[in-house]
């Protein structure tokens, strides 16, 4: 580890930092606790009765809110308009041992919940107020199946921080036989687990907050993206050796994951895996040891490579070994990975780390880690604009949608033939149910079968068609003919007769009892008949026939009461009717 001290035993080490919201670095040191001003200066320092554990970084909780962990306890440190003041949040009070061993804890963005692994007792969701909401151990049964330590159920137990994905509201930790879990924040039951010891026992988990969840395993030297709603594996990516194994990467809100390796690259890799390494010096001589920091705005971040007096890279086996000869120089940059920009860069010691050295921080060991965390802080040499915590959510969040997939694939019109197809098949399965729904309702079912019905009906509508020629050759005839007035009456009604069958108890649709056909029989009032009927060009005529009497002024009144009612006739047929007239009343 570079350090910016020239005697490390006469000063005091620093915890992992936080930079919180309102451009201070949050770092604990021994029993003491700092918030210190973007420019090193200390804002305000308060002792705590417990020491802190340094390698666990302070947590935002929102709300004047930090959290920490120390001898084994959580402690909450209110800060903001009041003094700071520090409390128990979860452990044994002061006096008090604590037995039970804190691996790691978490805190939603909102600071609602604050989640709680403790080694050999599973994982604790409390609310920011103290109340339990629920606990879970790294094994459940549920549905007669054992969920969780399918390997080795006596010495299991979660071996993680909890990691928040913040989207999905997900919690992810992982077990000591290399499972990692997937839960809800509102429950304790498992949405998935997925066996990772093919690769190793021990990794980092990093949510991306993007749809992915990135597990980082230092040991083979491996970046995988996975799914965060199934926990399989998307791509895998290989990077150079790591410095140490709890290496974790940083997302930016460009979706984009960076991880600095000992072989003195920058890797970054996009939300589909593509890679880009970047080296501002030597690659040879220069190593990169600890991870970068997000600058305010969440798409550029800041990075360190050290250049050594020598280095030397060998191989064991699987793994990758860099031993490297004193540190002479250090280089601090910040670019955007997804542009591969870069927007400043300056050597150590430099302008902007000299007034960091000459500040309250001179007490204290300057590492590279702390140094990145102040100029993050301090907003150096950022162009653009800073974000709060709800907008880079927003950015990242929005990257899970999923694009909308066509279900078709092919040409267009064979598509639009299959379309068409379908809406025809549509139609013929309405026209069946219709069908088997007016049969249902069909009283003449019930005395005879189906194939009885369908038989008469046809039968009926070819004895129909039968009469409908019948008539209309009669109809020819009737103009010229009286003597088949007689005979076309009584097909007619038998036509008729069979048209409300058809229309009623052998119809296929709705039953019409009320419709009425225009009657085509020969009428008698009196000693008159008359017959309408239509010609062979459709068009409407009536007859009237009198009847002679022996009584004169019967038959004056008959001769009065011969009518010629004739809509539309042609002189020849006019002519016809009028001849057919006088032969039937000097006959009679």
């Amino acid at each position: 580890m570079f350090s910016f001290s020239s005697s490390v035993s006469a000063y005091h080490w620093f915890s992992k930092p936080l930079v919180g919201d309102d451009g201070r670095v949050y770092v604990c040191s021994g029993n003491n606790f700092f918030a210190f001003e973007n420019n090193g200066t200390i804002a305000w320092t308060m002792h705590l009765d417990y020491k802190c554990n340094l390698g666990t970084a302070p947590l935002h909780g929102g709300h004047g809110k930090v959290y920490l962990v120390a001898d084994n306890r959580i402690l909450v440190i209110k800060y903001g308009s009041m003094e700071p003041e520090a409390e128990v949040f979860f452990g044994p009070g002061p006096g008090k041992p604590a037995e039970a061993e804190i691996i790691g804890l978490s805190v939603s963005t909102l600071g609602s919940n604050v989640y709680i692994n403790v080694k050999n007792r599973g994982l604790f969701a409390y609310q920011r107020h103290g109340r339990l909401l629920w606990s879970v151990g790294p094994v459940l049964y549920q549905f007669g199946y054992r969920q969780g330590c399918k390997k080795n159920l006596t010495d299991c137990y979660f071996a993680s921080v909890p990691v928040l994905d913040q989207c999905e509201a997900s919690i992810y930790i992982s077990n000591t036989e290399g499972e990692l879990y997937c839960l809800s924040v509102r429950s304790r039951y498992f949405r998935w687990i997925q066996d990772f010891s093919s690769f190793d026992k021990n990794f980092t988990i990093t949510a991306g907050n993007n749809g992915h969840l990135y597990v980082t395993v230092p040991a083979k030297a491996l970046v995988l993206a996975l799914d965060v709603f199934s926990g399989n594996v998307l791509w895998q990516r290989s990077i150079g050796p790591l410095s140490k194994f709890d290496s974790a990467p940083v997302v930016d809100s460009n979706g984009w994951i960076s991880i600095g390796s000992l072989d003195g690259f920058l890797y970054s890799f996009s939300p589909t895996g593509v890679l880009k390494k970047f080296s501002r010096m030597n690659a040879e001589n220069s190593m990169v040891q600890v991870g970068p920091f997000l600058d305010c705005s969440g798409f550029a971040i800041y990075i360190s490579q050290i250049e050594m007096e020598g280095k030397v890279s060998h191989a064991i086996g699987e793994y990758t070994v860099v031993s490297a000869i004193r540190s002479k120089a250090a280089l601090f940059t910040m670019m955007v990975p997804a542009t591969g920009s870069i927007y400043w860069s300056e050597s150590y010691p430099g302008k902007h780390s000299t007034l960091f050295s000459e500040s309250d921080l001179s007490h204290y060991v300057m590492n590279e880690e702390i140094l990145l965390a102040f100029l993050a802080a301090s907003k150096i040499g950022t162009p653009l604009q800073c974000r709060t915590i709800g907008q880079k959510l927003a950015s990242s969040c929005s990257q899970e949608r999923t694009k909308l997939v066509s279900i078709y694939t092919g040409n267009e019109r064979a598509i639009v033939l299959f379309l068409l197809f379908e809406s025809a098949l549509l139609l013929v399965l309405i026209g069946l149910l219709r069908f088997c729904c007016t049969f249902w309702a069909k009283e003449k079912l019930k005395d005879q079968g189906l194939g009885s019905f369908l038989g008469k009906r046809c039968s009926l509508r070819l004895k129909k068609k039968a009469l409908d020629r019948t008539i209309t050759e009669l109809e020819k005839k009737a103009a010229e003919d009286n003597e088949v007035f007689e005979k076309l009456g009584d097909i007619v009604r038998e036509r008729e007769c069979i048209e409300r069958k058809l229309s009623t108890t052998y119809s296929l649709g709705r039953d019409r009892t009320d419709s009425q056909p225009k009657s085509m029989l020969p009428v008698h009032m009196g000693k008159t008949k008359s017959f309408s009927f239509q010609d062979a060009k459709q068009k409407n005529m009536t007859v009237l026939h009198t009847l002679s009497d022996t009584s004169s002024s019967e038959s004056s009144t008959e001769g009065e009461t011969n009518m010629l009612d004739i809509e539309g006739m042609d002189s020849s047929t006019k002519a016809k009717a009028k001849t057919l007239i006088v032969d039937t009343s000097s006959t009679e």
